[in-house]
């Protein structure tokens, strides 16, 4: 027999406590969806399939509005918790929270958990269904919560992390956006300079006759090669783009790439401090929700984002297993300060480890505000210098003909 084609039904129903709930829900026809709300304890008012396709369905686009961030992950831990703490059930809190969630994708997602938690599934578990929305971190905090009883605080803890984490890509990025621009405005610059203004000089100089200066042989060059070259650089560009997307999360580039951008001049030093930040905020996250030690170790190595601390996390697992210190890896690579391994020492003789790795964690995320600060107050003057040199020496380069010009004409 063929099994139905489920829908999606828009539904209203008053609880046990007489209050109207409103959701979606998914079954196979308006008389399953009411039979399984009227097995959660619900009166139906009103069941309605959502039609979709059409010119009244949402437009997405791809890898943009469908986008699921920390940020949302983020509020969506903080909303849950207040509600678990204030005394509402899961289901419900997950039913209020799909209402008003603006994501239209996390919608849809955590419509399908509360779907799978009113069947029995545990939280975690549904969770754990959809690796790419909710981190592995997140999924095994929330089971250790789950476990220990202490579900809302847990997601609280989610909560602050993701924020902290939200917060410190968000410093990053206010710190690059300026170079990133006039980065980008002076290669448009120059680019437009060479396509445009440039041949125009170099038909005058041509019928003049006469040599042209080496600066200016050189501009007239590389706008010749621009004009027949520029299609083929755009799709090079485009295509190692692309290709560069594909590869960059292989673990043999990144084993190649990662211990460069820690010794990279400039921005090695900001590199390490986040990773040094990321580290220790996961891991204190993760063992004051009591996720045990060596699952902590091996989720805060895979998240970490670089892999010469997913290494030194490996290391310390082995150190682990074998019954001795936490620590004691730590000291042979390079990635973690001296200051960070003797507080985690120190952490790790008082029993208070956790403490320890949020108080580095926030002193590490203070540094990266300096440090971008820092880096965005010397790049600005640097990065203006730079456009500035480029785009007056290219005027400098076609009009040193005119100074012969009156000798040409003669």
């Amino acid at each position: 027999m063929a099994k139905s084609a489920s829908k999606t039904f828009d539904y209203e129903v008053r609880d046990k406590q007489g209050s109207v709930v409103k959701g979606k829900m998914e079954g196979p026809s308006e008389a399953a969806v009411a039979q399984r709300l009227m097995a959660n304890g619900g009166s139906p008012i009103s069941i309605t399939e959502v039609k979709t396709g059409g010119l009244n369905s949402d437009i997405t686009i791809p890898g943009l509005t469908d986008k699921v961030g920390l940020k949302d992950i983020a509020i969506m831990s903080r909303q849950l918790a207040t509600m678990i703490n204030a005394g509402l059930s899961l289901i419900r809190a997950l039913t209020i929270l799909t209402d008003q969630t603006e994501n239209k994708t996390l919608q849809g997602i955590l419509n399908q958990v509360r779907n799978d938690v009113e069947t029995g599934v545990s939280f975690s578990a549904a969770l754990a269904k959809h690796p790419k929305v909710f981190p592995p971190l997140m999924i095994n905090m929330v089971k250790a919560g789950e476990t220990g009883g202490f579900l809302d605080q847990t997601l609280l803890s989610v909560a602050k992390n993701f924020e902290d984490e939200v917060k410190l890509k968000g410093k990053i990025k206010s710190a690059m956006t300026y170079p990133v621009v006039v980065f980008v405005v002076a290669i448009l610059a120059t680019v437009g300079m060479l396509l445009f203004i440039v041949p125009v000089f170099a038909d005058m100089f041509a019928s003049l006759g006469g040599a042209l200066p080496a600066p200016t042989q050189l501009l007239v060059v590389l706008s010749g090669f621009l004009k027949v070259g520029i299609i083929p650089l755009v799709i090079i560009v485009i295509v190692g783009f692309i290709w560069w997307n594909k590869v960059k999360h292989k673990k043999s580039v990144r084993e190649k790439i990662d211990p460069f951008k820690l010794r990279a001049p400039v921005f090695g030093k900001l590199t390490q401090k986040i990773a040094v930040a990321r580290f220790t905020r996961n891991l204190g996250a993760m063992l004051r929700a009591g996720v045990p030690i060596l699952q902590a170790l091996e989720i805060v190595g895979e998240t970490s984002g670089n892999m010469v601390v997913e290494k030194a996390a490996l290391d310390v697992m082995d150190s682990v297993r074998k019954g001795k210190s936490l620590t004691a890896p730590l000291s042979e690579h390079s990635v973690f300060p001296p200051m960070v391994v003797q507080m985690m020492s120190v952490g790790e003789d008082t029993g208070a480890l956790d403490d320890m790795l949020e108080k580095i964690a926030e002193f590490y995320d203070a540094e990266v505000e300096s440090t971008t600060e820092q880096l965005t107050s010397l790049i600005e003057p640097l990065m203006i210098l730079v456009i500035g040199g480029i785009v007056g020496g290219m005027v400098i380069a076609l009009y040193m003909p005119i100074f012969s010009i009156f000798n040409l004409i003669q």
